[in-house]
Formats: C-alpha cells, sequence, structure tokens
C-alpha cells in the first residue's frame, strides 16, 4: 500500500510541474482561440511534465476533415 500512495504523490507532483510548463509556454492566456490542436498541445505538455524543461516540446496536430458535397 505504501507504493501506491507514493507513486500517487509522484504522479500530482508531476502534473503539478507539467501546468507550470504550460502556464509558462503562455497556453492559458488567450482563451479565445480555440481549437483541439491546442487543447491537445495543452494536455501533452501537461503529461510530458518535466521533460519540457529538457527541451522536449510536445505538439499535436488535429486535422479536421472538410465536409463531404
Amino acid at each position: 500500500m505504501r507504493t501506491g500512495s507514493i507513486g500517487a504523490v509522484i504522479l500530482v507532483i508531476w502534473l503539478v510541474l507539467g501546468t507550470v510548463a504550460a502556464a509558462e509556454r503562455g497556453y492559458f492566456k488567450d482563451t479565445g482561440d480555440t481549437s483541439c490542436a491546442k487543447a491537445g498541445t495543452i494536455v501533452v505538455t501537461i503529461v510530458a511534465g518535466p521533460l519540457n524543461w529538457l527541451g522536449i516540446n510536445p505538439k499535436i496536430k488535429c486535422d479536421i476533415p472538410a465536409p463531404s458535397k
């Protein structure tokens, strides 16, 4: 049981650091321009967490197909 609680603490710290990394990149400032690509980039940045400070720049490209005629 102790291993689970240590893992949970590490996970929470990891996600907090990821949120700080996303905030440092300014992802939370401009909420007017929302898209699935921007939301995906924010989620990946939070999940990647501390890896951002090592120079990794996660981004997701989300292409939405055009409707057929």
